[in-house]
């Protein structure tokens, strides 16, 4: 039954933030202006700043920025084959820092950077290859992905009592694989756990995140997961209405499905996207880097107010999975990735 209460509760919130999320790209200004002589920053997004997770905690950070008397522009929903020109409009604009936000992004800034010396591109869930120097006015960054990946599989396995877990995965590259592949290491770790991984192949398709969650709760996975963005609502819709328990990813999601939600794994792209902004100022840019903040740095568990939900994980329960997240968050545990 308490399903049924938590669909009656939530399902409005869903729509009406799935509804938000537009398909073309846009573009909204916030009055910027890169010439003011003010610090000026751009976010480029291939998502919504409404997903409730990876591009909506992006733009919180910029707008933090714009609050502390930053220039500031962002572009959301910006399709694959227009992500080339929307970042080097930023370039030709003058702006001091452009951020192209996922994956996708990587080839562009690092073709676009050379050509344009007086402007800093980052990317993030992009690693170079080995070996190739940067230019100074291109900077990386790795936030540990699998580590926390790994510890939701854990977490979903000690929330289990069939056994059997299961994850959502957006797009298909190779950071998203390998986060499926640690967090099925995790889930393992506990008592056997089987964990089924659907990678989807996209961050912005609720059905398919629906129709992945329900699939994995059809073969048993009382918990379900996720790493997918406006994608992984869906997901969390399936739980919601099988009544399966979810662990939340990239923002605090508990109030999506409060009754079900053990905790959210957050990822403080706010406060990376802040460091971001104030390190051109402070001339602290990471420029020719792949940027490696300390994990504390990057990753949190929140559930509203607190860390856990402690009507579905006992205390004692959440206090054993902190022993094994401090283990792989030191290295003490090996997390695969292949």
């Amino acid at each position: 039954m308490k399903g049924i209460k938590v669909v009656a509760a939530t399902m409005a919130g869903l729509l009406a933030l799935l509804s938000a999320c537009s398909s073309d790209g846009s573009s909204t200004d916030n009055n910027a202006d890169p010439k003011s002589g003010e610090v000026s920053v751009a976010l480029v997004m291939s998502g919504s700043i409404t997903d409730g997770g990876w591009n909506q905690s992006a733009y919180t950070g910029l707008e933090a920025l714009k609050s502390s008397g930053y220039t500031t522009k962002f572009s959301e929903n910006v399709q694959q084959a227009d992500i080339s020109s929307a970042l080097e409009g930023y370039a030709k604009d003058g702006f001091d820092l452009i951020i192209g936000h996922g994956y996708e992004f990587g080839s562009a800034v690092s073709e676009l950077a050379p050509k344009y010396p007086d402007s800093l591109f980052f990317a993030t869930t992009f690693k170079p290859d080995a070996g190739v120097a940067l230019p100074n006015n291109l900077a990386f960054v790795d936030v540990q992905y699998y580590k926390a990946a790994y510890s939701t599989g854990v977490l979903a396995a000690m929330m289990s009592t069939s056994g059997k877990v299961g994850v959502v995965g957006g797009g298909d590259n190779p950071t998203q694989a390998a986060m499926i592949v640690a967090f099925k290491a995790g889930a393992a770790s506990v008592n056997n756990t089987e964990a089924l991984g659907v990678l989807t192949g996209s961050y912005d398709d609720p059905q398919k995140g629906k129709e992945a969650g329900l699939a994995m709760i059809g073969q048993g996975a009382d918990v379900i997961a996720h790493f997918a963005n406006s994608t992984g609502l869906g997901a969390i819709e399936a739980a919601i209405s099988k009544d399966a328990n979810v662990i939340g990813f990239y923002n605090d999601q508990s109030q999506t499905a409060p009754a079900l939600m053990g905790a959210s794994v957050k990822i403080e792209l706010a406060k990376m996207v802040e460091y971001l902004g104030h390190s051109i100022s402070e001339k602290t840019f990471p420029g020719g880097t792949e940027w490696a903040p300390e994990y504390s740095f990057m990753w949190s568990f929140v559930a509203g107010d607190t860390d856990h939900n402690s009507t579905l994980i006992s205390d004692d329960v959440w206090a054993k999975f902190k022993e094994i997240s401090d283990q792989v968050n030191s290295g003490a545990i090996t997390v695969p990735t292949s």
